[in-house]
C-alpha cells in the first residue's frame, strides 16, 4: 500500500475555519491561516476572501477584502502552485472575535457544499483549467475592489464557489462557478447601460432648461 494510500485525507474547510474561530489567542493572521491550509490554501483563500466580499459591508468593505483577491487570482492565472503575499499582508491579523460573529452563517452555506462535494470532471483542472479559473477570479477581484453598490454579491459569489471548486476539485462547482461569473457580467453590463441612459437622460434635460 502506498504512503498517499495511508494518509488520512485532509480535514474540510469548514472544520479548518471553525478551529481557526474557536482559538484562545485574541487574532490570526493571515500567514497563519494560510499555513492551516497547506496544499489548498490557492482555492481556500480565494474561497474566504470571496465569502468576505459576499456579506454586507460598509461603502470600501469590497475594496479592502478584495485586495488581496486582486494579489492571488493573477498567481493562479500564471500557473503558481502555491500563494504568495508580501510579508506586510502576511503579517495583518484578524480578530478571532470579529470570526466568531461573521463565521457561523458562512459556515452552514460551506459545509452544506462540501457534503455534496467531490472530485469530478476533473479535465476542468490542471494546467490549463487551473488557470482559466484564474483568469476569471482575477476579472471579478477587479470588479469587487470598484466601488459599485450592492455590485459585489454575485462576483463575490461566483470567486467563493470557484475557489471551493479549485480546493475540492469539483468540476460541477467549477461550472456552477463560471455561471456566477458570466451572470455577474450580464448584471454588470446591464447596470453599466441604465446608468449611461440615466446619465444621458439627466444631460439632455439639463440642457434643455
Amino acid at each position: 500500500m502506498s504512503e498517499s494510500a495511508d494518509r488520512p485525507p485532509p480535514p474540510p474547510l469548514s472544520e479548518i475555519l471553525r478551529e481557526l474561530a474557536d482559538r484562545d489567542a485574541e487574532t490570526v493572521s493571515v500567514g497563519e491561516i494560510m499555513e492551516c491550509f497547506g496544499g489548498r490554501a490557492m482555492g481556500a483563500l480565494l474561497l474566504v476572501f470571496g465569502l468576505a466580499c459576499s456579506l454586507p459591508l460598509p461603502p470600501g468593505g469590497t475594496t479592502i477584502f478584495g485586495a488581496p483577491l486582486v494579489l492571488l487570482a493573477p498567481q493562479l492565472m500564471v500557473g503558481a502552485r502555491a500563494p504568495w503575499l508580501p510579508a506586510g499582508v502576511r503579517a495583518q491579523t484578524l480578530a478571532v472575535a470579529d470570526l466568531r460573529k461573521g463565521l457561523p452563517r458562512l459556515l452552514r452555506w460551506l459545509e452544506r457544499a462540501e457534503a455534496i462535494s467531490k472530485p469530478r470532471l476533473a479535465f476542468l483542472f490542471g494546467p490549463v483549467g487551473d488557470r482559466a479559473i484564474g483568469l476569471v477570479c482575477t476579472i471579478l477581484a477587479l470588479v469587487l475592489i470598484l466601488p459599485i453598490p450592492l455590485g459585489n454579491m454575485l462576483p463575490a459569489a461566483a470567486v467563493s464557489v470557484l475557489g471551493l471548486a479549485l480546493a475540492q476539485r469539483d468540476g460541477i462547482l467549477a461550472l456552477l462557478g463560471y455561471a456566477l461569473a458570466a451572470g455577474s457580467a450580464g448584471v454588470l453590463v446591464l447596470a453599466a447601460s441604465l446608468i449611461g441612459r440615466m446619465a444621458q437622460h439627466v444631460i439632455s434635460v439639463f440642457l434643455a432648461a
